[in-house]
């Protein structure tokens, strides 16, 4: 039986970081070796970290990489390893460098770019035009690149008609949003089948800014079964001996196939092969031992999705410590039950800033939180500061109503406070703002919006909960007083508030959020769907009237098929309006 043992080597690399990124590699080209893999492979753009942005277009840091990868090539001595790096011709490419036994081979350039959501290669990347195969061990190997595989016409199907492919090696920077896990391998499995091949699926992990990859690559053979798969959010090298006589009784059995490749050779050249020489003869391996994989609950998938995000933006730029406003509500409670998770009760702080407004419930539900997280609570009442604040306008505003500018004053109190620390020591300042929030615009610019980074900005409210009331689930006391879960929310600004006095209740809310920001479902067609037409179109004019606000808030970690930022780009100047009138 011919077999090839395949390492995916799940990484967590850091942009701009060659030195410690090349040094990561060799470790997993060294501990592939260890377990007596033929072939290793690393993740897109392995070697510069993904997304390189505009770091691409300095040209030394194109030179830079390809010096690095040369300090890879020399660690291939015994084994075949693909690495994703950045290709320097007469452009640029996305390349994903073929090694083989201390020696570069060939390099594959990525052909299909995409540029959509949170996507810009087409700004940085000439495309690819060749399919190469190499062969290992007497398998025939095609290396795809992230997006290549998505397309049914694309390399994948010219190496396995053209190029006699049985295993197709994918590298992947594929960042993370809810559902999109299973969405991918079905995807997988459809092209594993459709072509007749083994697909692995190399992923990177960790976070960069506000995106999140989780990893879970994984091995689909040719019949769509998955063989191995990679645990979610964490750096991992996954092994699988892959049986390839199984791909050529599989196409046996196909006469669709016999009919594609005559097509195929009658109309194209062949593919271009490269056979790669065994330094020793092929011997007999110690076994595997198959793990189990227990697929991770939904719920925790996201917080998990959050708290690696969390934790490499804090760490990735060079923090140690967080500072989170508390006020006794849901939002702020996940966001420092998050961090803690992330970064340890030592590296969190909280600050609770009463006002006048503030109840006894908010500050006793406060301390009962940071006990059970185990961090230090500061409390500064702004109670002085904002009454000084209210007689250094008094003259100024006399005669006008008591209005949102009073209420938003608190909160840019408040944001100062915690800037000031943030200044004074160095914590970074997490914001606790929600998605539903985010998206009507129910924030203060320069208030609860100030801050370093905001971990629950791509969250809708209602989701909130849920992840809060699971994560609660998990221990054997809850963390976050159940309270906070009963009370209606609110910023408590002014006496007897609550988020209703503005907002539609967050059921109502978050569902014309996510159909009207996430899907772009146009105001007619959500009243049809059966929503109040007056809810609607109040809560269109909200979020099209706070685009101004979302472009001046601090990044957030993308967990929705569609956040804000990077994924969905609104113009602030823009008259356009789908419901007429003031």
């Amino acid at each position: 039986m011919r077999t090839l043992r395949i390492a995916l080597a799940q990484i967590n690399c850091t942009v701009g970081d060659l030195e410690g990124n090349t040094e990561k590699i060799c470790e997993y080209i060294e501990k592939a070796k260890a377990l007596e893999a033929d072939l290793v492979a690393f993740p897109e753009m392995a070697i510069p970290g993904y997304p390189p942005e505009d770091l691409l277009l300095k040209p030394q840091f194109a030179q830079d990489n390809l010096e690095a990868l040369q300090n890879v090539i020399k660690q291939t001595k015994g084994i075949t390893a693909v690495v994703g790096m950045v290709d320097r011709q007469d452009d640029i490419y996305n390349g994903a460098a073929l090694i083989h036994d201390g020696g570069l081979v060939t390099i594959y350039h990525k052909i299909h770019l995409p540029n959509y959501g949170v996507f810009d290669e087409y700004r940085y990347f000439q495309a690819g035009a060749e399919c190469p195969v190499i062969v290992v061990r007497n398998v025939v190997i095609g290396v795809n690149i992230c997006e290549d595989l998505w397309h049914p016409e694309g390399p994948a199907l010219t190496q396995a008609l053209g190029g006699d492919a049985e295993v197709i090696v994918s590298i992947n920077a594929s960042p993370y949003h809810r559902g999109k896990t299973k969405f991918r391998e079905q995807m997988l499995a459809t092209r594993a089948r459709d072509n007749g091949v083994i697909v692995a699926y190399a992923n990177m992990v960790g976070g960069q800014d506000e995106l999140v990859f989780d990893g879970q690559s994984v091995i689909v053979d040719q019949n769509g079964q998955v063989i191995a798969h990679g645990r979610p959010f964490e750096e991992e090298l996954i092994l699988a001996d892959l049986n390839i006589d199984g791909v050529f009784r599989a196409r046996l059995h196909d006469p669709r196939r016999r009919q594609k490749k005559r097509a195929y050779m009658a109309e194209k050249p062949a593919v271009k092969r490269f056979v790669l020489p065994s330094r020793v003869e092929a011997s007999k391996k110690r076994p595997l031992h198959p793990r189990p994989y227990e697929p991770i609950h939904p719920l925790m998938e996201v917080y998990r999705a959050l708290t690696l995000g969390a934790q490499d933006y804090v760490t990735k730029n060079g923090f140690s410590k967080v500072v989170i406003g508390i006020s006794g509500g849901i939002d702020s409670a996940l966001t420092a039950l998050i961090a803690v998770d992330a970064l340890g009760k030592d590296n969190v702080v909280g600050i609770l800033m009463p006002s006048q407004y503030t109840s006894s419930m908010s500050v006793e539900d406060s301390q009962l939180l940071a006990k059970a997280l185990g961090i230090k609570l500061l409390v500064i009442s702004i109670k002085e500061v904002f009454q000084t604040y209210i007689k250094l306008f008094a003259k100024e505003f006399k005669g006008r109503a008591v209005d949102t500018t009073e209420e938003n004053l608190q909160a840019r109190i408040r944001g100062n406070i915690l800037m000031a620390f943030s200044n004074k020591f160095g914590w970074l300042v997490l914001t606790t703002g929600n998605k539903s929030e985010m998206s009507v615009g129910y924030a203060t610019l320069y208030g609860d919006m100030a801050g370093g980074f905001a971990v629950i900005k791509d969250v809708p409210k209602t989701l909130v909960y849920e992840l809060a009331n699971h994560r609660n689930s998990l221990e054997k006391r809850p963390i976050i007083p159940l309270r906070i879960f009963k009370r209606p929310p609110t910023a408590e600004l002014k006496p007897g508030q609550t988020d209703q006095d503005t907002l539609p209740p967050y059921p109502v809310l978050d569902p014309i959020v996510l159909a009207y920001v996430e899907e772009d479902i146009g105001f007619e067609e959500l009243v049809s769907m059966g929503y109040d037409r007056r809810t609607v179109e109040k809560v269109i004019r909200m979020v099209d009237a706070s685009e101004y606000k979302r472009r001046q808030a601090p990044i957030g970690i993308k967990i929705t098929p569609r956040a804000f930022g990077r994924d969905r780009r609104v113009p602030i100047t823009n008259q356009y309006k789908e419901i007429q009138g003031k």
